[in-house]
């Protein structure tokens, strides 16, 4: 009976300590969409197409993202354009997967634009070929989206608004410009500790055209490289 007491006991707090040692729902790690983690892997492989002096701006961002990281401070960053329909969106989504990615848990992205339009379809239409999910939560001219790119992760908040709309942060955060207008017209942004160029195409001179689709996931595929380029250096020293 002793020993059959002393079986059970060890049984039940054997299970006990189990239950205790799996993570629940809500503590396990974000982990990408299979699409999504393909599409980062290949642009992994092409960051030597990035040209030396775009490097140079890419690592004005690390540098960014590493001092946060030193402090302790979480890196808001505010990817800037002027319609927030396209690239800025576009810049957006791809660093919220570089951060999880990467393993950084001291980002937040946010976008914005000198002016209000809508996330555009096209842009919309290439993202979901990469691999993310839309939903949307508010229809109407101005659509607010749920997009979600890894399993356990909070969606991103996707909409057009101006970058200092009250969604977005009003202080220490990095204005990044994605677009030479929006770049020339916002030489300073209100609130901003830093403030980086890092420009890209607008995809939109192929709209109505037969390279629509391609050029979209062309500009996209940039920009997911370019910024997965600047969240690897992240954890390196910086360059003196």
């Amino acid at each position: 009976m002793q020993n059959g007491f002393g079986a059970i006991f060890v049984g039940v707090v054997f299970t006990f300590v189990s239950l205790l040692s799996v993570p629940s729902a809500n503590s396990q790690e974000p982990k990408l969409l299979d699409e999504v983690s393909a599409f980062v892997e290949k642009r992994e492989s092409e960051f030597d197409q990035i040209p030396a002096e775009r490097k140079k701006q890419l690592e004005l961002l690390s540098n960014y993202l590493r001092e946060c990281h030193v402090s302790g401070k979480i890196a808001r960053l505010v990817f800037v354009c002027t319609h927030n329909s396209r690239r800025s969106h576009i810049s957006q989504l791809w660093a919220a997967v570089a951060a999880v990615h990467y393993g950084l848990e001291n980002v937040e992205t946010f976008s914005g634009g000198t002016e209000c339009t809508a996330f555009n379809p096209r842009a919309i239409a290439a993202m979901k070929r990469a691999g993310f999910q839309f939903e949307m939560e508010k229809a109407g001219t101005n659509p607010n989206y749920l997009v979600t790119f890894a399993k356990h992760a909070k969606p991103q908040t996707c909409f057009s608004k101006v970058y200092s709309d009250t969604v977005n942060p009003d202080s220490d955060f990095c204005a990044i410009m994605t677009c030479t207008s929006a770049d020339r017209s916002c030489p300073t942004v209100p609130g901003a500790v830093k403030r980086i160029a890092i420009p890209f195409e607008d995809p939109k001179v192929a709209d109505g055209t037969p390279e629509e689709a391609s050029k979209y996931d062309e500009r996209s595929a940039q920009i997911c490289r370019e910024i997965l380029y600047a969240f690897s250096l992240s954890s390196q020293p910086a360059n003196q």
